[in-house]
């Protein structure tokens, strides 16, 4: 069926159509009407799940984690301070290899109190072993939710599903709901290969010494590098059943660009307007809309810009005494081959401020006027 829904809805009509078995989560402007929704679908009967009230956002992920250790699927929600208050527990579900889908709303950090959109809270979390997948319409987080569940369980891994605060969380768009008997046919149910069971005691997380401990993050990052792979060939099963691709990233009018922009989560859309425009002007401008970060897709991005005389990435947040994290990670990529294209690393938006088609045009002329980035950082928006 076809429904108007919010973007924090469409989270929550993809954690009932994976069928999660336990949902624990804290309210927390602007993600709380993803629970709320559950909440009553676990009432209603609609979803048949445990629903745990908590008291902290590290309860919530503490009972995802322990509700996962017993064979359930789980899923949690939630958004910036929220999530920095898991990031204890962040490291015990990647490390434990459980598969928790969790739902983050971007906010931006405080202080200043914000409940507007920026990325620092998630890309903060980079580091902790999580799959991280940014959406740009309600559609793709719905759809990002289900085949989030099967690629998590598939490699034992944890992953985010984010999305911007209030652009997205708070937007109705018209989303596709598929069938619950389709869906059911795409993912199977959780099937651990272990899990807390009295007929047959295991230990789980225990003290690990040096002669074992480098094995289990080699484990764990051989995994992450078959994400790119699996992620694509999950892509390609689920268009099969629902007519819509979803890969680790969308590369938009690339193919003969001078200059592409690297974008994510709802600018990316915006980004798509803004390259129509410039091109009927006569500029050959591409958009590489990144959904995937983590783990970072390197081989469509060094196929994809390569090419490119310049590449512009426009962050949503920033590493503070570094540049903003996807143009570090773009320039990584990129670094030590030769005639790559220089990368110049733009921030915008920050708090929810506007990034608009005329954004990007000044992105484009600012990186069309300079051979090589004037400065580590070009800000776009700011009031000096």
């Amino acid at each position: 069926m076809r429904k108007v829904i919010m973007g924090n809805h469409a989270l929550s009509y993809g954690a009932m159509l994976g069928r999660a078995q336990v949902i624990a989560a804290y309210p927390i402007t602007p993600q709380t009407q993803v629970v709320e929704l559950l909440s009553e679908m676990c009432a209603d009967g609609t979803l048949a799940a445990k629903f745990i009230k908590v008291e902290s956002e590290h309860s919530a992920m503490a009972a995802c984690i322990g509700a996962s250790v017993a064979g359930a699927r789980t899923f949690t929600a939630t958004s910036a301070q929220g999530l920095a208050l898991m990031h204890e527990m962040l490291h015990w579900a990647s490390g434990g290899r459980h598969p928790v889908v969790l739902g983050n709303i971007n906010r931006a950090m405080a202080p200043g109190w914000s409940i507007w959109s920026d990325q620092n809270d998630s890309l903060s979390e980079r580091d902790t072993g999580w799959m991280q997948f940014y959406c740009s319409s309600n559609q793709e987080v719905l759809d990002t939710t289900i085949q989030a569940f099967k690629v998590a369980e598939a490699l034992f891994i944890p992953a985010m599903v984010i999305l911007d605060a209030f652009s997205l969380s708070h937007t109705y768009e018209v989303v596709d709901v598929p069938d619950l008997d389709k869906v059911d046919a795409f993912l199977p149910p959780f099937k651990p290969y272990a899990r807390v069971d009295y007929r047959t005691p295991r230990a789980f997380n225990g003290l690990t010494g040096p002669e074992n401990y480098m094995e289990l993050r080699y484990k764990l990052q051989k995994d992450m590098e078959r994400v790119p792979e699996m992620v694509e060939a999950t892509g390609r099963e689920y268009e099969k059943l629902f007519g819509r691709h979803l890969g680790a990233v969308d590369a938009y009018r690339c193919e003969d660009a001078e200059t592409i922009l690297v974008t994510s989560g709802t600018a990316g859309y915006t980004a798509h307007v803004a390259v129509d425009e410039m091109r009927k002007d006569g500029l050959k401008v591409g958009n590489f809309r990144m959904r995937m970060f983590r783990p970072f897709p390197f081989d469509i991005v060094r196929r994809v810009l390569l090419p490119a005389k310049k590449v512009a990435v426009v962050d949503r947040n920033i590493s503070y005494g570094h540049h903003g994290m996807f143009a570090q990670e773009v320039k990584s990529a990129l670094y030590g081959i030769p005639g790559a294209p220089p990368v110049f690393g733009f921030i915008a938006g920050l708090g929810g401020r506007d990034i608009t088609p005329a954004s990007f045009r000044e992105v484009v002329d600012t990186a069309a006027a300079q051979d090589r980035p004037a400065e580590e950082i070009l800000w776009i928006g700011v009031k000096r």
